[in-house]
């Protein structure tokens, strides 16, 4: 497979604030993997759609 055909990978990076495909921080900085550049720059509102659907299952299994 030709190094080109690779698809790459995004990532948050919290300590730049800005989406970084190389040359990354360390995994305790980075949200992530995303499959593009947008989809990282869109990494709260995914975070807290996660959260918020984490949330409505707690509820609903501790039957609330």
């Amino acid at each position: 497979m030709a190094e080109d055909s690779v698809p790459t990978k995004w990532y948050w990076c919290l300590r730049h604030n800005r989406a970084e495909s190389v040359d990354r921080c360390g995994a305790d900085l980075l949200m992530g993997p995303y499959e593009s550049r947008e989809a990282a720059e869109r990494y709260a509102e995914t975070a807290k759609a996660r959260e918020d659907a984490w949330e409505a299952e707690d509820e609903r299994w501790e039957g609330a």
